[in-house]
């Protein structure tokens, strides 16, 4: 029988804990590190801290298996994986403080013939800099262990069938590192496995979302046009697409998340004479936000001239996405916080975000009751078929009303 190695993950976010559970529930030992003591402690219990379906039952039965751990500490294994947070600091430059953070943490407990995998969307490069901060505290471990970086390729909603059945770009700093990391990924991954190098597979991971940036500027960008020639957007989509070589996607307050709204930014600070069109759909999909705003914000100010009050505004949907509670990057968000900031009244109505919030939410019923001004942000499945009263001004920025 073969032996199954011993794992650690670094990070038990919205990645890395779906991760780390669907390897524990192949029967591999695994730790997972978090510098939350809070998470940890759920987590032991069997418990989870994010919303994503099928989780909560997965994490329970691999920790009450004894397969799944957590700690805030790493241990020494046979696997790292890092999933852990990268985000941008000012005009847009990544920032690699976690990745080089969890890297020195795991320093300590490298052993020879120990694999290290980079996970968190990162720009090209960061493998090899992965490489060199352990190269330098550990000399003695050169050519002695393997590096590689493999991105996810998952949607939230839908993350432990996507990261079991989605195919896998990995890449290695050398060809051994890409044989040992594609072995490892054998054990619990079902797709096809596509060798390359870490460079390439760290651009492949940014392209991807760049791509579908591109794609969704082209359909906020047209649903501006269509506001101001009086025409449903919605509706021309659809006629648009009944062409057997066009696929329009729908448009959104703006795009959010972890990746869409982060990766192409990865780019764009590498290569900024090149990138001209992944900048400019960046540029347009963050301009749709600020576009709705003022929307809000014009009807809100019309409202009070005719009736002599401040109206009231009901912030349908929180989420980056329909049907989850991440917030990361969230247009939604955005939009809520930037009318407050004006002093606008606001109800704020998350279905899906259960967990403490320093955001006080209201449900849905009672804020189509209040709301003067209903504004959908999310189409969250809760929205649909909703009856809303005649007398309320609507702004449907999602299309969960079509």
């Amino acid at each position: 029988m073969e032996h199954k190695p011993t794992v650690v993950m670094m990070g038990l976010g919205y990645i890395g804990l779906p991760t780390a559970a669907l390897i524990a529930s192949k029967g591999v030992n695994v730790t997972g590190v978090d510098i939350s003591q809070n998470v940890v402690n759920t987590i032991n219990e069997g418990k989870i801290h994010i919303v994503e379906p099928d989780l909560d039952g997965l994490v329970h039965h691999v920790v009450k298996q004894g397969f799944l751990k957590a700690a805030t500490s790493p241990v020494e294994a046979d696997v790292y994986l890092i999933a852990v947070p990268t985000p941008f600091k000012e005009n847009h430059v990544p920032d690699l403080s976690y990745v080089e953070s969890a890297v020195n943490n795991l320093i300590p407990t490298l052993k020879k013939g120990a694999l290290v995998i980079l996970e968190s969307t990162s720009p090209v490069g960061t493998t090899q800099k992965v490489q060199e901060i352990i190269f330098k505290q550990r000399p003695e471990l050169k050519g002695e262990i393997f590096i590689a970086y493999c991105p996810e390729r998952v949607l939230p909603g839908n993350v432990i069938y996507e990261l079991e059945q989605n195919d896998r770009a990995i890449g290695g700093i050398d060809e051994a590192s890409t044989e040992r990391a594609v072995w490892f990924y054998k054990h619990f991954v079902k797709g096809e496995l596509h060798k390359t190098n870490s460079q390439t597979a760290e651009m492949c991971k940014l392209v991807e979302n760049s791509s579908r940036d591109v794609q969704i500027a082209f359909a906020n960008e047209l649903s501006m046009i269509c506001d101001k020639a009086n025409i449903n957007v919605w509706e021309l989509i659809r006629l648009a697409n009944k062409h057997p070589r066009v696929n329009i996607l729908q448009p959104g307050t703006g795009v959010g998340g972890h990746c869409i709204a982060v990766d192409p930014w990865f780019i764009v600070s590498e290569f900024p004479d090149e990138a001209k069109i992944i900048r400019s759909a960046r540029e347009i999909n963050n301009y749709k936000t600020d576009w709705a705003i003022e929307k809000v914000k014009n009807e809100a100010l019309r409202f009070k001239i005719d009736n002599g009050r401040d109206a009231i505004v009901a912030c349908m949907g929180l989420a980056f996405k329909p049907n989850i509670d991440d917030l990361r990057e969230s247009p939604a968000v955005h939009v809520c916080e930037a009318l407050e900031s004006d002093g606008f009244k606001t109800l704020n109505v998350e279905p899906n975000l259960k967990k403490e919030t320093k955001r006080e939410l209201t449900q849905t019923n009672e804020a189509i009751e209040k709301a003067d001004i209903l504004v959908f942000l999310v189409a969250h499945t809760e929205f649909k078929n909703l009856s809303l009263p005649d007398n309320k001004t609507i702004f449907d920025f999602c299309g969960v009303l079509c």
